[in-house]
């Protein structure tokens, strides 16, 4: 027996593990119970990746769709000069334009991936890059763009007295807001030691249980609740008056918009009591230290733009952020020095340039092109129409809002192509070519992009400089052919004559910092541990000093301290944005969604599962050890109301469209809510058990009826909808 350290991938958490090997393969994963930041932390996703690499669904071979519809093997090479052909065939009859790329969100662990990726679309000349970003949390960079950074960070959660979370739960997710390092010990520890923490959540989440108070909102009145929230702090005299006149500007045309949300028309508008609402706002505005986060069902309802710069403009009034003389909690590892100072980087252009798309007005974003315009993009005829896709580390089918819309863009293309280490739960058997690549284990991992989502968003990254390395943990499958996704850009490019130039790592926030640019040699293929050395050549700490620990280390050999405002800086935190503000108004001049939508009684809102993430892990019996479906979660007195029971059939219809969905009692359900999880179901032309794989809840969804102008971002929860009793399920 073999026991060796290794970086789970399963998630954006990126667990330290302990891997067992026996005749060189993986047997036995645990979480490193000795790791001083994540204390042994470890899920179902991770351990059960001993069995994911060796699944019977896992590909050992690029496959070809053939004309017959068939899928039969291709080597590597012969499919990578196949694609190589047949890209350069439509650029150079439709021009760049028609050639699009998207990355799903398990990009986000390998860091080789997306820089190489980009590389290559720059070089054929096409801006058309989408990322799962634009359908999950894209409200973040867009008020953070708006309202302007901080360049000292913000406080951390460890030492925090209060914390505010709205719409996530990163008990399950482990996604950010409470740091994904082993987030439940983190919360219990800040509870027990006197952290007071705030929910909002139609639901009582895992996270609400540890709340001084949950806010349990109608859904999608988060702006609502926050605009209230920012109410009473600001005229009980809450906010920190010094630090707000120092480095804020527009308190007072925000105080003015904020003047219609009174406690009690938050209390008639979004179903909170009026009380609770002024004790949260108490709460967090009274205490010293904090944070506040929203998640991916904040950004998925309507105004997701909007509650992200509630909540920046809450963490500016209230100066939750480091100031001058303050140790700064992570310096960097493997990513550059961090050097910050006490003042903020003005805002920024948040859309309306780069690439113009040719759909309800679609500009560029500070988080990239609107993904939900992808599918339109395909469909529509004419001069610019994208004519191949190339799909890595995501599952359009299942994650893409509308669904039908989504399967007849497929359908079209000239040129389909994924990456995947296998076909089931996803849309590779839609596409022209699959390449099958490399699983986690077979491949080195590196926390740098943990520790850069700490410019993210608040609770994200490390808030400790911690680095690890780790090497590939086996070698793939004896007579397989596979590649990592890197890899088969650089193939692509070299068949194409192409240069791979891109950037090391550096902050994601608005900073004067101007990255490093390196370049491939497209004669001699460099390894993967190659490509980390050049990311990270401006690291704080060198990577062949973090691969002299296995097992992960806290590198807190250097202190560093926030460092007072340059002289001269006169930029400011923008706390009334004039698109925020005039979105706010216009809220508060609106029927309520409850009293405009009272054909469909019900809202649906997105949630996450334990065991699996997104569509990911759903033909692995053991990570199905409740659910192989996503049941329709309905609070027991509705259920009561419309007649069912649970393991009863539901038909959900919302305006746009109608799937089924299996009930399931939950009490901390608000009643009037239905709660789902995404990424599930299945192409909707074949037949399949609900049972065995679920609903699409995107098949609900249409991308041109209710969306944010800017990132394009559909009403993908708060949805609403109506709901029919069908009967009891056949159990199969």
């Amino acid at each position: 027996m073999e026991r060796i350290h290794g970086i789970c991938r399963s998630c954006a958490a990126m667990c330290p593990i302990v891997i067992d090997k026996e005749g060189g393969k993986p047997v036995s994963i645990i979480g490193d119970k000795h790791n001083p930041v994540f204390h042994g932390y470890s899920c179902i996703k991770g351990r059960e990746m001993v069995n994911t690499i060796y699944n019977e669904d896992r590909l050992l071979m690029s496959q070809r769709r053939e004309a017959d519809g068939r899928f039969t093997s291709i080597s590597s090479e012969q499919a990578m000069d196949e694609i190589a052909e047949k890209l350069q065939a439509i650029i150079d009859k439709y021009g760049p334009r028609a050639v699009a790329s998207y990355a799903g969100t398990f990009i986000f662990t390998y860091p080789a991936t997306q820089p190489i990726a980009t590389a290559w679309m720059n070089a054929i000349g096409s801006n058309m890059r989408f990322t799962s970003a634009t359908i999950d949390q894209p409200g973040k960079p867009i008020a953070m763009a708006l309202h302007g950074s901080w360049r000292a960070g913000a406080q951390v959660f460890d030492d925090a007295d209060t914390w505010l979370l709205v719409g996530v739960n990163p008990l399950v997710a482990k996604s950010g807001g409470v740091p994904n390092q082993n987030p439940a010990k983190r919360l219990k520890d800040g509870v027990a030691r006197g952290m007071q923490v705030v929910v909002i959540d139609p639901r009582y989440s895992e996270c609400a249980r540890f709340a001084a108070v949950h806010l349990q909102p109608r859904p999608g009145e988060d702006p609502t609740v926050l605009a209230g929230m920012i109410r009473v702090i600001i005229e009980e005299g809450l906010y920190d008056q010094d630090f707000v006149a120092e480095n804020a500007e527009g308190l007072e045309a925000l105080h003015a918009q904020v003047a219609a949300y009174t406690p009690d028309y938050v209390e008639a508008r979004a179903g909170v009591a009026a009380a609770d609402l002024v004790k949260a706002a108490r709460i967090f505005g009274g205490d010293k230290r904090g944070g506040a986060t929203a998640g991916t069902g904040s950004n998925m309802a309507p105004h997701g733009n909007l509650t992200e710069y509630l909540l920046l403009c809450l963490m500016t009034l209230c100066g939750r952020w480091l100031k001058a003389g303050e140790k700064v909690p992570n310096p960097g590892v493997m990513g550059p020095r961090f050097s910050p100072t006490a003042e903020a980087n003005a805002p920024w252009q948040a859309w309306g340039f780069g690439e113009k798309l040719r759909v309800r007005g679609f500009t560029d974003t500070a988080i990239g092109l609107p993904t939900s315009a992808l599918a339109d993009e395909i469909l529509l005829d004419g001069e610019g129409q994208v004519k191949a896709l190339i799909v890595l580390s995501g599952n359009p089918l299942l994650a893409w809002p509308d669904q039908a819309k989504t399967l007849a863009a497929l359908k079209k293309l000239d040129l389909f192509v994924c990456l995947d280490i296998q076909m089931a739960n996803n849309s590779c058997h839609l596409a022209d070519y699959t390449i099958a690549c490399k699983h986690s284990l077979e491949s080195p991992a590196l926390t740098l992009p943990n520790e850069m989502l700490s410019y993210f968003g608040t609770g994200f990254g490390y808030a400790v400089p911690y680095g690890q390395y780790a090497p590939a943990a086996c070698a793939p499958p004896a007579g397989s052919d596979l590649l990592e996704e890197w890899e088969f850009f650089y193939g692509l490019a070299q068949r194409m004559g192409l240069p791979i130039d891109f950037d090391v790592a550096y902050s994601w926030a608005k900073t004067d910092d101007v990255p490093a640019r390196v370049s491939l040699d497209m004669a001699a293929k460099p390894t993967t541990d190659q490509i980390y050395a050049m990311l990270t050549q401006e690291a704080r700490i060198p990577l062949a000093e973090v691969k002299r620990h296995p097992e992960g280390k806290i590198f807190d050999d250097e202190i560093v301290y926030v460092a007072s405002r340059r002289p001269g800086s006169t930029a400011r935190l923008q706390l009334a944005d004039p698109t925020m503000l005039a979105e706010l108004r216009e809220i508060a001049g609106e029927t309520p969604d409850h009293l405009r939508n009272a054909d469909f009684p019900f809202r649906l809102i997105s949630r996450r599962m334990p065991d699996v993430f997104n569509s990911t892990g759903r033909n692995n019996p053991r990570q199905l050890r409740k659910y192989s479906y996503n049941p329709a979660f309905m609070n027991p007195s509705d259920a009561k109301a419309v007649g069912v029971s649970a393991g009863d059939v539901v038909e959900i219809r919302s305006p746009s469209g109608c799937i089924q969905g299996i009930v399931e009692l939950e009490q901390g359900v608000r009643e009037g809510v239905i709660s789902m999880s995404h990424c599930f179901g299945e192409d909707p032309e074949r037949k399949t058990s609900l049972r065995a794989k679920g609903s699409s809840t995107n098949a609900l969804i249409d991308v041109e009826r209710e969306y944010d102008p800017y990132t394009g971002m559909p009403r993908m929860s708060a949805i609403p909808v109506k709901i029919n009793k069908l009967g009891p399920i056949p159990d199969r």
